[in-house]
């Protein structure tokens, strides 16, 4: 019996320079920059000034005020992105219909980080009877992918990991696994983040690991320079259908690309500093290449963070 292949049908970005495959793309080819100064909060107080904020979001677009009262902005974020992506791909779902063989993969650094921080506040200045009931389920980590599945009835596999900034990475690993282990037919796999609060700016501005460029905020992210300071903190989330490929022909989806392979380490020796002869990222990419079926030379990009 031959190996499950798994197809990306659909795309869901949210993101500081567009929402949704077209006008993100078209923001990329634009080449505009979503970087600015920091408005959520006064950060006067920091060295760091600039984020990728998304400025015109509205959830009430997309959610009514009971449901609003159960998301914290991350898993707004992450459910919205993914009804991009499914729509991208044109995929049926239905809440009144729910499907066993639709999961969600998901991921997050931070998860409900920001609705954790305004209701600790909120507790300071009221005690505990001015702290919302349902902030339990909202700072949860694993609210994006439940949220997701809520959303639209998806009963399969569900989980979000917590790999810091490979998170989305890994999401779409796993979602290989669950396509080709036979767990599910369609995954959807993303990432999602909503960490520009002063306790995640603040922790970041004090180990001096993102940029304080005191110029244009637009020029703050500059991998690769020469007077690179730093990495600059945004919000947003992407989604991505992953589906068999045999189910994706049959109800003749288009179809993106194919995720070959995948291969997950750790370096057991630092929270943010790598082994310094790189064994373990090489040993990663090799496993990957192997599980893929694929030499080296026929590697066209390989993204550095």
């Amino acid at each position: 019996m031959s190996q499950r292949r798994a197809v990306i049908t659909g795309i869901g970005p949210i993101t500081c320079i567009g929402h949704g495959r077209e006008n993100f793309w078209n923001a990329i080819l634009a080449e505009k920059s979503g970087i600015n100064s920091i408005t959520s909060f006064d950060a006067s107080v920091f060295r760091v000034r600039s984020a990728g904020e998304i400025g015109d979001w509205d959830p009430e677009e997309f959610f009514s005020p009971h449901r609003l009262k159960r998301l914290d902005r991350y898993a707004q974020f992450a459910v919205v992105s993914a009804k991009l992506a499914l729509d991208d791909a044109h995929l049926e779902y239905s809440r009144e219909r729910p499907q066993d063989r639709i999961g969600v993969s998901f991921g997050t650094a931070l998860g409900g980080v920001c609705k954790a921080e305004e209701q600790y506040l909120r507790y300071l200045k009221k005690g505990a009877r001015g702290v919302q009931p349902t902030l339990a389920v909202q700072v949860f980590g694993g609210s994006a992918h439940s949220n997701i599945a809520i959303e639209f009835g998806f009963r399969g596999v569900g989980t979000t990991n917590s790999n810091s900034c490979a998170s989305g990475t890994v999401s779409v690993g796993e979602a290989l696994r669950y396509i080709r282990d036979d767990f599910a037919d369609v995954i959807v796999a993303g990432g999602a983040e909503a960490p520009l609060t002063t306790i995640t700016i603040g922790a970041f501005d004090i180990i001096k690991t993102m940029s304080r460029w005191p110029g244009d905020p637009g020029l703050a992210c500059r991998p690769f320079d020469l007077l690179r300071d730093g990495f600059v903190m945004g919000e947003g989330a992407a989604s991505v259908v992953i589906e068999e490929l045999e189910h994706a022909r049959a109800r003749g989806a288009h179809i993106y690309a194919e995720v070959l392979g995948y291969s997950l380490n750790n370096d057991a020796f630092h929270m943010t500093s790598p082994l310094p002869n790189g064994e373990s990222s090489i040993r990663a990419m090799r496993e990957a290449l192997g599980d893929a079926q694929l030499p080296p030379d026929q590697i066209d990009y390989i993204n550095a963070h």
